[in-house]
């Protein structure tokens, strides 16, 4: 596991990742530009966008595995649950020495690893999350971060 941001650092950037709005065609959309960088990067992942009782999007890119979904479950789980980054939530546990055990949560229903980053609407807070697994958990985390900005820069 690589060096990553510190805990400060992914709150101070989860401010600047709120939409306007969010419904099933932005879903697609943010999806869809996921999946167009990871395409042009040679990426094997899997991109999901979900809340706690539907998923949005889904695909999985050649080189990815069964693996990566289930990643893909327990990291969302654990984003929808916290209401923050995976990845912030896997750092302040790092940080403060503790795991998600300490909360009661299975590890293999959740997990604190980078790649599930909260889908935040101005005025109504948190209403999903995209997700990516495939890569190391920072390389997660930013390539799911850098599509949330490009595309807010486009809405």
């Amino acid at each position: 596991m690589g060096q990553g941001p510190d805990s400060a650092s992914l709150m101070a950037e989860a401010e600047g990742l709120v939409f306007p709005r969010f419904d099933e065609t932005t879903a697609y959309l943010l999806g869809t530009a996921v999946v167009d960088m990871a395409v042009e990067g040679g990426l094997p992942v899997v991109v999901d966008i979900r809340n706690a009782g539907r998923v949005f999007f889904h695909v999985a890119l050649p080189g990815s595995t069964a693996l990566n979904d289930k990643w893909v479950q327990r990291k969302s789980a654990t984003c929808l649950l916290f209401h923050e980054a995976s990845l912030l939530v896997g750092t302040r546990n790092r940080e403060k020495g503790e795991t998600l055990a300490r909360h009661g949560l299975p590890p293999e229903d959740y997990a604190d690893h980078g790649g599930a980053v909260p889908i935040v609407v101005e005025g109504a807070g948190m209403v999903a999350c995209l997700t990516v697994s495939g890569l190391p958990q920072v390389e997660d985390h930013r390539l799911a971060v850098r599509a949330i900005r490009a595309f807010l820069g486009r809405a």
